[in-house]
């Protein structure tokens, strides 16, 4: 099937993208491995030795990030609704977040690990339909937050992509009551037209 004129343009754009030429030169699965490493070189979210769960991790770019800053002590959990290449150092969970048994799944691997680090770039399958789209993407932006409650150590920290709308301010709500500091980031690999941004929140409250 020929491809729309908007969706040949899209991809024109996609292969010219500074960040997709980078990370296919760098080794990174993906352009927005540079979100993490930008976040990481201003904020120092991700220490050596430090135990991660990283939720809507596949290609794994995240999980790349992460790997190389927590160092051979550390330990990573991903998750993702879709497959992901086998990654040294991570165990991977493949399965739906919004169904109770990946969620037990998860938190038997974690196995009441002190967790340090929550991260998650989860998004939900668009339609392009903002009313649609919108309760979706903070639906799981709830479950994140959940999990965090139950699996982060005190002190610990949560950061996830958030898309601005309805909401939104909810949520930064939710996330002050729990945690000491809730920051907002719009790393430079975040594409300007996007509504997305990235919460970071530290110091849980536990």
């Amino acid at each position: 099937m020929a491809r729309s004129k908007s969706s040949s343009e899209w991809l024109q754009k996609h292969f010219k993208d500074q960040y997709v030429l980078k990370s296919q030169k760098e080794g990174y699965r993906s352009r927005a491995a540079y979100k993490l490493l930008q976040i990481q070189e201003k904020d120092k979210i991700i220490k050596p030795g430090m135990n991660v769960v990283d939720l809507g991790a596949t290609p794994g770019g995240w999980s790349q990030v992460v790997r190389q800053f927590v160092g051979t002590k550390g330990k990573i959990i991903a998750l993702d609704i879709l497959p992901m290449d086998q990654l040294a150092q991570v165990e991977f969970i493949q399965g739906d977040f919004q169904e109770y048994s990946v969620l037990e799944e998860l938190l038997k691997v974690v196995n009441n690990e002190p967790i340090d680090l929550v991260i998650s770039d989860m998004a939900p399958n668009v339609t392009g339909v903002k009313v649609v789209d919108q309760p979706k993407s903070m639906y799981l932006l709830d479950l994140a937050i959940d999990l965090a409650d139950q699996v982060l150590k005190p002190q610990g920290s949560l950061f996830m992509k958030v898309f601005q709308g309805e909401g939104f301010e909810q949520l930064l709500a939710q996330l002050r009551q729990r945690y000491q500091k809730v920051i907002t980031r719009k790393p430079d690999a975040s594409r300007s037209r996007s509504s997305e941004i990235y919460l970071l929140a530290k110091g849980f409250r536990d």
